[in-house]
């Protein structure tokens, strides 16, 4: 069960976040009340552990600026949770190796997500970042060659069940474990994590599952 801890807004959650178990974790760049600078990212990622997956998370950019501030911010993904096209993301993944593309539970390009490029993506509320839980059936018009990550309003307390419904390849976090906004609660931290692999049929596997090669050199 691959597990991102995401609206990351300063290194003590980042590196907590790495600590409880997480295996990736992610920066809003998007207008957001845990928006952070690429810079202030960038201080952040350089000092974890090669092995965490890094997270850009973008809406509604132009794909030369998404290229150019991932890179400026040195994270090793990007997650593009507006209406981008399959071509926008297409063209995002010729240069950044790993994204993830986030879909409403209502979109309509769900059923042909595997259209866009990526072999991630990512199921949130039909408002995505509501923070919102819906109706977890839907996950069902996904594709099944994706990997698909579960998202919104997933908290500590129902994230068991989400995954034993769904049974995602991962499952995403951001407000569901925080104390207040763009800060992380320790506890609710560890017990997502937790709740969320005990109910996992299938383990991580860290650098061979994911879709390409895990080389950062």
């Amino acid at each position: 069960m691959f597990v991102k801890i995401c609206g990351i807004t300063n290194e003590d959650d980042a590196l907590l976040s790495v600590a409880m178990g997480a295996d990736a974790v992610g920066f809003i760049f998007a207008p957001s009340t845990r928006q952070i600078s690429p810079q202030v990212a960038y201080d952040i990622t350089r000092r974890l552990p090669p092995e965490i997956l890094t997270v850009g998370v973008f809406r509604n950019e132009h794909p030369t600026r998404v290229i150019e501030l991932a890179h400026k911010a040195g994270v090793k993904a990007v997650q593009l949770h507006g209406r981008e096209t399959a071509e926008q993301t297409t063209e995002i993944a010729e240069q950044i190796r790993w994204v993830i593309k986030a879909f409403g539970a209502d979109d309509e390009n769900l059923p042909v997500a595997d259209r866009y490029g990526t072999d991630m993506i990512l199921l949130d509320a039909p408002s995505p970042g509501s923070g919102k839980v819906f109706d977890w059936s839907l996950a069902g018009d996904a594709p099944d060659s994706v990997k698909l990550i579960l998202a919104g309003g997933l908290t500590p307390d129902n994230v068991g069940a989400a995954v034993h419904e769904v049974q995602p390849w991962g499952v995403d976090v951001a407000s569901g474990v925080e104390r207040a906004p763009g800060k992380k609660d320790a506890l609710a931290v560890k017990r997502f994590i937790e709740n969320a692999r005990a109910e996992a049929t299938e383990p991580y596997l860290g650098d061979d599952d994911l879709p390409y090669d895990w080389d950062f050199e």
